[in-house]
């Protein structure tokens, strides 16, 4: 990490001049300016008193900023195959997210697992075939291709593909419970 260019962009992003950050953190201009070239390295104290003047802390300012990415191809999917369907999880680590998206693929006849009753919603896109979404209280909605579905999560439920091809939707849940 670049101490002293972190340092320079916090004191220009709050308008302070040189002068006025030495005179908030009571040092001098001159150290200041070195310590934002790296010439000089402060003590903890001492960055804990301009890190103050600049209106963070320690833990904010080490803290890494990730590069959120933000498109995915599919070299990016994670995924799993089983005998009855596969998911495609088309958002690496999504759990994390606020929401997960998934491709599920059905074969003919097949099913996707159990998604037990959670505080959450769920939609769906059906790509291809006719599916039917059958809940823990014995109901059941049939859903065809260029259809879509959105439900509350209170309910255990599982997808079936009704249908002699293969069905593939677009599944998302949250929060995330694939």
């Amino acid at each position: 990490m670049d101490i002293g260019a972190k340092i320079r962009k916090l004191r220009k992003t709050s308008g302070l001049t040189l002068e006025e950050l030495a005179s908030r953190s009571e040092l001098t201009k001159g150290f200041l300016s070195q310590l934002e070239r790296n010439l000089t390295s402060p003590s903890i104290s001492t960055l804990e008193d301009v890190l103050e003047a600049l209106g963070t802390n320690l833990a904010e300012f080490f803290q890494e900023e990730r590069d959120e990415q933000i498109v995915f191809s599919q070299e990016d999917f994670f995924v799993d195959e089983q005998e009855e369907y596969t998911i495609k999880w088309i958002v690496p680590n999504a759990q994390k997210n606020m929401m997960e998206p998934i491709l599920l693929d059905l074969k003919p006849k097949g099913h996707s697992y159990e998604i037990s009753n959670h505080d959450g919603q769920e939609f769906g896109y059906v790509l291809k075939g006719v599916i039917r979404i059958e809940f823990e209280n014995k109901t059941s909605v049939v859903v065809h291709a260029h259809e879509t579905f959105y439900i509350e999560g209170s309910l255990s439920h599982r997808i079936v593909n009704v249908n002699k091809g293969e069905a593939q939707l677009l599944w998302v849940s949250t929060p995330p419970v694939f």
